[in-house]
């Protein structure tokens, strides 16, 4: 795990040197997938989208191994964030959406009949593009509110509440002021809230699109560095455009492109992989900046 003051070296170096991906990926410390008892981790088999007649995303096939971070990188409008609302089950909210395929975690099916919808998006968090704070909340209340909707008893909330901000990066800079209404936070404390919210209920996967994307470079640092610790204990998978944010944070990245046509998966490898030797030249064009 790199230092703040390493990581925020690193932020300065590739975006001066784009060139230098490979080498911010490579630099990272090998992780082993599946060292830890997190469950068997997520698959999704053959999952198909669409809206309406329109398809939007067609036969992504992908392992996600427990502990670690993966990202999906690629052009908007190629389906990344499609993706991974079917992974929790969020895509059917949408009026005309529609699936195909399996999404497995730990073995089971999360659309076969009876499932309990609730129950997956507990296990299988979401954090958004833009920080969505209950707005009416106190800080302290927003990031146990998970547990009050899904009527979860826990012995003691106090506990919960310093954990959970302390694995989002926030718990130093709130504790004095846990009362106060969510929205009183920057943009950047506010994702860290939201983070810290869906940590609560203790789920085995965290989805997260594209997270950073309206934050300045000092809260995407501190994000990120999150993210790396939050990997120890769970799986994790980052929608992002920022090319050297997948190369800084995630193990594995997929490439998604929809040339015309739905969303496709263009290939998978990890990290240090895909900015260094992709095996596909449509992935080499993106990751080095001559389309997309």
């Amino acid at each position: 795990m790199t230092t703040s003051h390493e990581s925020e070296k690193e932020t300065m170096d590739t975006s001066v040197k784009p060139s230098s991906l490979a080498d911010v990926a490579q630099a990272k410390p090998t992780k082993v997938p599946g060292t830890r008892a997190l469950g068997t981790g997520l698959e999704t088999r053959g999952v198909h989208a669409w809206f309406g007649k329109h398809h939007a995303l067609s036969n992504i096939s992908l392992d996600f191994a427990a502990g670690t971070v993966t990202a999906l990188i690629g052009p908007s409008g190629c389906g990344k964030s499609t993706f991974i609302r079917t992974i929790n089950r969020m895509h059917e909210f949408i009026p005309t959406a529609a699936m195909a395929g399996e999404v497995l975690l730990d073995g089971k099916d999360v659309y076969a009949p009876g499932t309990d919808v609730t129950k997956i998006r507990l296990q299988i968090g979401m954090v958004f593009q833009k920080p969505n704070p209950f707005p009416s909340m106190t800080i302290g209340e927003n990031v146990l509110s998970g547990l009050k909707l899904a009527q979860i008893k826990v012995d003691n909330k106090d506990d919960l509440l310093e954990e959970s901000l302390e694995r989002a990066g926030l718990w130093s800079e709130v504790k004095d002021r846990l009362g106060a209404h969510g929205g009183s936070l920057s943009g950047g404390q506010q994702q860290r809230l939201c983070i810290a919210r869906a940590l609560a209920v203790r789920p085995q996967v965290l989805l997260m699109d594209e997270p950073c994307s309206a934050l300045d470079p000092g809260s995407t640092l501190r994000i990120e560095v999150t993210i790396r610790h939050l990997s120890d204990t769970m799986t994790i998978i980052i929608v992002t455009h920022n090319m050297q944010q997948a190369a800084r944070v995630s193990d594995y990245t997929a490439f998604f492109l929809s040339d015309g046509g739905p969303g496709q998966m263009i290939e998978v490898a990890p990290t240090s992989e895909i900015f260094s030797r992709p095996q596909d030249q449509r992935t080499e064009n993106y990751v080095t900046g001559r389309f997309g």
